[in-house]
């Protein structure tokens, strides 16, 4: 005999004979089983050879009498494996119902049969929420005015002049672009005597000659200053070492671009160790004055 504990109130222990545990169990009509206690097939471990022997034991079972099975959990699926987990029942997952999306439905509404409609809720909810879907430019239209002042490649300044104090998440964008310039250079990125390929024709195929451009003289970034800003006004001292124009290029269209789209900057000035306005005793935050290291 072997007896079988039900962990409800209702139930009682339940005695049945017993001549394999694969046979089929029947209960009689009278007794009520909760849900959870029928959805859940019992584990497909339970009937190892291990677990056979413990009931063995357990039970005063003779083991040979014991069958072992082996049933395929497919047995108990439905074809939803949602209901089912290792750890038992979990029921269905949450999902979000994009039917009653209020968002949508207020989009689409009734219009479904009128393509027409459909399409002018379309445009009159982008005209409300333009600001959101497309940023403006905070740039300025007008292009850079690029001017040199007696520019030195080892020892000067870059001045630039916005049109409104910047923001500083407008620092942290012309810090980063710089640094950047600034490692390209001192890896010798912008050597104009090296350009194989932008010299090349363009109806050919692209060659590249690794012993020319081993031989091309380096040209190398020296050393770069802090980026200092007064107000409106910003500059950087740098020593680029060797005449090398292309770095000079590199920086200017990179300005331009963020000039364009981001930060609006009225001129760049290279070269000069005084600018308007500038003031070399302003030096304190209170004042407006801010460096950032490069």
């Amino acid at each position: 005999m072997i007896v079988l504990q039900f962990h409800h109130s209702i139930l009682s222990p339940i005695r049945l004979p017993i001549t394999t545990i694969g046979a089929k169990i029947s209960l009689p009509t009278n007794y009520f089983l909760p849900p959870y206690t029928l959805s859940k097939p019992l584990h497909r471990n339970f009937l190892s050879s291990a677990a056979r022997d413990k009931k063995s034991e357990i039970y005063n079972i003779p083991s040979t009498e014991i069958e072992v099975v082996d049933e395929e959990r497919e047995d108990y699926d439905d074809g939803d494996d949602r209901f089912w987990s290792e750890s038992g029942f979990r029921g269905r997952e949450e999902e979000k119902d994009y039917d009653r999306d209020p968002e949508f439905a207020e989009i689409i509404g009734t219009s479904l049969d009128d393509p027409e409609k459909a399409r002018s809720k379309m445009e009159e909810r982008l005209r409300k929420k333009r600001n959101k879907i497309l940023q403006p430019k905070t740039g300025s239209a007008v292009p850079v005015k690029v001017t040199f002042n007696k520019f030195d490649f080892s020892n000067s300044y870059i001045w630039f002049e916005f049109y409104n104090t910047p923001l500083a998440k407008d620092i942290t964008l012309i810090c980063d672009t710089i640094r950047s310039w600034h490692i390209i250079g001192r890896l010798g990125g912008c050597n104009s005597m090296n350009m194989q390929l932008s010299q090349s024709p363009l109806d050919k195929r692209p060659s590249y000659d690794a012993i020319q451009g081993a031989n091309v003289t380096p040209t190398t970034f020296y050393n770069i200053g802090d980026f200092e800003v007064q107000d409106n006004l910003a500059r950087i001292w740098v020593d680029i070492g060797t005449s090398e124009p292309l770095l000079l290029d590199v920086l200017i269209n990179a300005l331009t671009q963020i000039s364009s789209d981001y930060v609006g900057i009225k001129q760049l000035v290279f070269g000069g160790s005084e600018f308007e306005n500038w003031k070399e005793d302003l030096t304190t935050e209170d004042a407006g004055y801010s460096t950032h290291k490069i």
